[in-house]
Formats: structure tokens, C-alpha cells, sequence
């Protein structure tokens, strides 16, 4: 069963550690969660926060000795489990700065488990700042509420995507020049699964054919419109997320 939001929301913070979480643990928070804590939420002594590790779920920690630059946070109760994640990569051709962080974000908040950056013959970026779009994923699902963090792997080029591509998980690939209507394609293909998006000019003719050389891959139709590389991203990621279910 897709998950249901809570509502009304819970309006106490909610922040990522990266360390694992326990009963009776105890979190020293300084820094940038410290100030956002302190100085723009006014957290004083006996106020909670939700916290997530990626590991063990969403625990709640009760603020205590609160000082000017740092607090600690004393871990008390288990909200809930670690989320099962749809089994949804997206692999999408580096865009610009501001574009590409807007992709990371969209797809954390859509359900997508892992993100892949691939390198194509026409790709304008090819040096990414991982940190910084790992910083952007943390913020996303810190503010939507996710429980696991997607995956955001190293660049890889086209050429070894396909040559390494699993068996069992189906390439649905926004093909520009004509695919089938992608809602009828994914539900006739459940299962693990990828989404392609090309670069903003396009797969070269001798990539397009490569991909759809792949047995695994099915061309798909985005509508009759020509879309964004981070609009058409955003689009098949919520088409494969209703058609499996999670919406």
C-alpha cells in the first residue's frame, strides 16, 4: 500500500544525522543544523525534533542543554520504520547548475531510490559537485518526509550504462523521435525499473540506436509538447510512480 502523508502535519523540525539512531541515544548537534535549530527555529530546552539516519527510521529527540552554538538532542521514541523504497532509478544527462539541483530535489520527493548522472556526446555539463547535490537530497527529504535517502552515484558514460545494464530492470528511455505512450508502457512492464532522460540537445543517432539495441529498453512518448530535460525527468518519474502504485 502507497504511503499516506499525516495530516495535519507534524510541525516540529525534522533533520537528517548521519549516525545511527537508538533509544537513549544522545545527538550533539552543532554548525548549520545548530544554528537552524537555535536561531531560526528558537528551540529552547524540553522542544523535539523529528530525526531520520537513513538506517533505522524517524525517531523523536527532546532538546536538551541548549547553548548558544550548539544543543544536544536526547533520543526517546521509535515513529517508524525505515521506508521500502520503489525500486525506480533515474539516469539523466547532466543539465546546468540550478537545473540539475532541481532534478535531485524532484526526484527525492517523487520516491526515486537512485540517481545516476550520464555522460552523453552532447551532455554541456560533465564535472557535477556531488556534496552539493547530496546537500540538496538531504534537504528534500528532510522537508518531505522520506525515510531513506536516494542513492547518488558517480557519472558514468552511456557507453558503460548500457554495458553494464542488469537483466531484470527495464530502460525506459524519453525517446524524442517517437516511442509508445509511456503510462501503457510501464504498466505492461512492472517490475524494477529506469528512466533515461537525454541531454538538452538530444541522444546522437548512434547513441539512440545503442539504447535501443538494449533488450531492456522501451522507448517512451513524454506527450506531444517538447519538454525540459528536468521537466520530461519529473514527468516519467510521477507517470512510473502511478502506474506502479506508489501514488
Amino acid at each position: 500500500m502507497p504511503a499516506t502523508p499525516a495530516w495535519p502535519p507534524d510541525s516540529s523540525p525534522r533533520l537528517f544525522v548521519d549516525q545511527p539512531l537508538g533509544q537513549g541515544a544522545q545527538i550533539r548537534l552543532d554548525g548549520a543544523q545548530a544554528h537552524y535549530l537555535l536561531s531560526v527555529m528558537r528551540m529552547k530546552d524540553g522542544d523535539t525534533v523529528r530525526l531520520f539516519d537513513d538506517r533505522t527510521g524517524e525517531w523523536r529527540g527532546v532538546a536538551t542543554q541548549v547553548r548558544k552554538r550548539d544543543l544536544i538532542l536526547d533520543v526517546t521514541d521509535h515513529l517508524r520504520d525505515r521506508e521500502i523504497v520503489p525500486d525506480l532509478w533515474l539516469c539523466i544527462a547532466p543539465t546546468k547548475k540550478g537545473r540539475i539541483d532541481w532534478v535531485i530535489e524532484k526526484a527525492c520527493e517523487l520516491g526515486v531510490d537512485r540517481i545516476l548522472s550520464v555522460l552523453t556526446r552532447r551532455t554541456v555539463v560533465d564535472r557535477l559537485n556531488l556534496d552539493r547535490l547530496r546537500a540538496h537530497a538531504v534537504e528534500a527529504a528532510e522537508q518531505c518526509g522520506r525515510t531513506a535517502l536516494p542513492e547518488l552515484a558517480e557519472p558514468v558514460k552511456l557507453t558503460a550504462l548500457l554495458r553494464d545494464w542488469p537483466e531484470t530492470r527495464t530502460l525506459f528511455f524519453a525517446d524524442e523521435t517517437g516511442g509508445v505512450p509511456a503510462v501503457g508502457a510501464m504498466r505492461a512492464h512492472p517490475g524494477p525499473a529506469a528512466i533515461l532522460i537525454g541531454p538538452e540537445g538530444g541522444f546522437d543517432p548512434e547513441e539512440r540506436d545503442a539504447v535501443r539495441a538494449l533488450p531492456q529498453a522501451v522507448g517512451i512518448a513524454l506527450g506531444p509538447r517538447i519538454l525540459r530535460a528536468e521537466t520530461a525527468a519529473a514527468a516519467a518519474t510521477a507517470l512510473w510512480m502511478a502506474a506502479a502504485g506508489d501514488w
